[in-house]
């Protein structure tokens, strides 16, 4: 496990407060699961409104949860007024999102001034185990003393 230095002692309060004023999240019913330096988890329930046509989780879902699990990851390493924003990503979708129960974990892989490298990844929880569904490759931007934008 990488060590990383924590630049604010209030960090997984701060996340836990973000995550909440986060309406899409609340949306899909997220929740936010673990919160640790440099690692975030965020659930999914399986919910028909989230599917696609084939009765699988929507790939924009899929990335979103992501996102967002990288980009509070990312956030636990920032310092105190900071805001978190999504510079680029990529995801690979490795198998249909089929499961009672979505889990994505992000992870910070370097963490800067201003950028850091995220992976994250979708698991699906199902009956008899669970699958990969997405790997995710992000950069995320710490803000400043930018109107609007902290934590």
């Amino acid at each position: 496990m990488a060590h990383h230095t924590v630049r604010d002692p209030g960090y997984a309060q701060r996340v836990r407060d973000s995550f909440a004023r986060q309406q899409f999240m609340a949306t899909l019913g997220a929740t936010l699961e673990r919160v640790t330096p440099g690692e975030v988890c965020i659930a999914v329930p399986f919910s028909v409104a989230l599917t696609q046509q084939h009765g699988f989780l929507h790939a924009g879902v899929v990335a979103s949860v992501i996102d967002s699990a990288c980009g509070y990851a990312a956030l636990t390493l920032m310092e105190p007024g900071a805001g978190v924003m999504s510079v680029e990503f990529k995801v690979n979708l490795l198998a249909p999102a089929a499961g009672r129960r979505f889990v994505a974990v992000g992870r910070v892989v370097r963490s800067g001034r201003t950028i850091t490298a995220c992976q994250g990844e979708l698991r699906a929880v199902q009956d008899d185990g669970e699958v990969v569904v997405a790997v995710l490759q992000g950069t995320m931007m710490a803000v400043r003393d930018r109107a609007g934008i902290a934590d």
